[in-house]
């Protein structure tokens, strides 16, 4: 009954969801606390109790109408407010139309990638990346194109970005703060990728779409500042979602807002609301627009997320583990203590420490931890790093 591409990808499928179903399996026979997960970025905090209320408000007033169909790109007056606050952060240009209503990030990069995408067209991901881009890029005939990162920053390769644009790059995927490192590109090095991208447009008489997938963009610490890509890159598309910064995940909120510097922009936005309709998703979630609504000045307390940072971090530090600092988001990715990444991953399951390989990443050599789990998790499993580490020494 399976194509034989879905045959394929269920045997190589991510990395993530493995080890989480791994410690499913764990926890029925140790109990949860005996089980140290941090394979999933599933945000244990609650909503902020603003967004609580707003919701609750909303049942309650059974207002007509919330639960019909609305135009493709979701309701006006929820558009229009999510686009006067992206003016006002960014003092970009910005109105209800450019903003379009998504099943999530996950579904908004899909609407995206279906608009603008021909058979063999090629997007290029910078490594460490979320691992699912590959299968979104995929479902819309275009080819990943990966260019890895410098190692000692993680932030994008110049160098190696260059080589890796032709005439076939139709796009490329920014994800600051990243998934899996936590890095947020530079003002600087964004400024140089721009630069870059506008030599090659002319260079090969095309258009790079920069798409932004920036569900992390709240989550920072110790003062850092994300830079606005829309006001670095003309050709350029914001996917944002509301499951890290509100902890809604399991909502599918979010949305995509069109930068108006883009040349003929009314086309654009024209089929991203005509892909958000034939992908299926028709619209996102009507209530939680609403909600989201409401909530565009709430945020979860990142001061619990920074305190799990700071204990993982400075633990794995003192252990001898090369870490990059994270800035943002709630990962850390630390290199591994031998160069199998797989082999090193699969070790930490005997002391019931789940991690993902940085291979699943397209990065070999380091592994993904996820600090968005509760605080005795973390306390719990300092003893049990320490042990892991001195198994490799």
């Amino acid at each position: 009954m399976l194509s034989k591409n879905i045959s394929e990808k269920l045997v190589s499928s991510s990395w993530i969801r493995a080890m989480f179903e791994q410690g499913e399996k764990l926890r029925k026979i140790y109990g949860a606390d005996k089980v140290f997960d941090f394979s999933l970025g599933n945000p244990d905090l609650e909503p902020p109790q603003g967004t609580k209320n707003a919701l609750k408000k909303l049942v309650l007033d059974d207002d007509p109408g919330l639960h019909k169909y609305m135009n493709n790109a979701g309701f006006a007056d929820v558009r229009e407010k999510i686009a006067a606050n992206i003016q006002r952060d960014t003092c970009i240009t910005m109105t209800g139309k450019n903003i379009i209503m998504t099943c999530g990030a996950a579904g908004g990069l899909n609407v995206v990638l279906k608009t603008i995408l021909n058979p063999g067209e090629e997007v290029i991901v910078f490594s460490p990346f979320f691992v699912e881009y590959v299968s979104y890029i995929d479902n819309h005939g275009g080819k990943t194109v990966i260019s890895p990162c410098d190692i000692t920053t993680f932030e994008p390769d110049l160098s190696d970005l260059e080589k890796r644009i032709n005439a076939s790059t139709k796009a490329i995927i920014l994800n600051s703060p990243n998934n899996p490192t936590g890095v947020i590109y530079s003002e600087e090095k964004l400024n140089e990728i721009a630069q870059l991208l506008e030599a090659k447009e002319e260079e090969y008489k095309t258009n790079i779409l920069v798409i932004s997938d920036e569900p992390y963009t709240k989550l920072v610490y110790d003062g850092a500042k994300v830079p606005s890509v829309l006001k670095v890159f003309k050709n350029s598309v914001i996917v944002n979602s509301y499951s890290k910064s509100l902890a809604l995940p399991g909502e599918r909120i979010g949305y995509i807002a069109v930068n108006n510097s883009i040349d003929d922009a009314d086309s654009l936005i024209s089929g991203l609301i005509y892909s958000n309709r034939i992908l299926g998703f028709v619209n996102a979630p009507g209530l939680f627009q609403k909600v989201i609504a409401e909530s565009l000045d709430e945020i979860v307390d990142i001061n619990v997320y920074k305190e799990r940072r700071d204990i993982l971090y400075n633990h794995l530090y003192k252990l001898g583990f090369t870490c990059v600092k994270p800035q943002g988001a709630f990962y850390l990715f630390p290199k591994a203590l031998i160069d199998d990444d797989i082999e090193f991953v699969k070790h930490a399951l005997k002391y019931n420490v789940l991690l993902v390989p940085g291979t699943g990443f397209g990065c070999p050599g380091y592994f993904r931890l996820s600090y968005s789990v509760n605080l005795a998790t973390i306390v719990n499993s300092l003893p049990l790093f320490e042990a892991i580490a001195k198994d490799f020494k």
